[in-house]
């Protein structure tokens, strides 16, 4: 029951407003938040490759109905493992902190939530880009990307 009223509780709390980026806040972002990208993806595929390994013990163990099991060398392993585990969730909560948006963490995408001419927009970065050139709506994703001039925008307008 006290989980119940927890959960509720965790329900009712409104949601932080999104923070709105610039061009230049979302730019300055990019080069402060890469190399905690770099991290995080480094990270991600490192994980993949240890869960495989001790999934293959595993699905091992139970086929064979039971097997002398290398401790030491699985021990050191799910060290590994447990210690990527931190890294990657730091280096994502840094992101996260930020007020962007992950995207896509295997190509290293991330977006910038902005505004161009009262719509709700997402300034679209990826890992090797050098600047932002794009943006989508919120409602669109990778494909709908447009390209971003700030001279095209209208007199007035300003990317936020």
């Amino acid at each position: 029951m006290a989980d119940e009223d927890d959960d509720q509780h965790q329900d009712d709390a409104p949601e932080p407003e999104q923070r709105l980026f610039t061009l230049k806040e979302a730019e300055r972002a990019c080069q402060e938040l890469e190399p905690f990208l770099v991290e995080a993806m480094s990270c991600r595929k490192k994980l993949s490759g240890l869960e495989n390994e001790l999934s293959a013990v595993a699905a091992r163990i139970m086929m064979m109905g039971g097997v002398i099991v290398p401790y030491d060398k699985l021990a050191a392993v799910r060290m590994e493992h447990t210690q990527l585990a931190e890294t990657l969730k730091t280096s994502l909560d840094r992101i996260l902190e930020t007020g962007c948006v992950i995207k896509d963490l295997e190509v290293g995408l991330l977006d910038f939530p902005s505004v161009i001419g009262n719509e709700e927009v997402y300034l679209c970065w990826k890992l090797g880009e050098d600047r932002i050139r794009f943006y989508h709506r919120q409602d669109e994703g990778f494909a709908g990307r447009k390209p971003l001039d700030p001279r095209d925008l209208a007199p007035g307008d300003t990317v936020q």
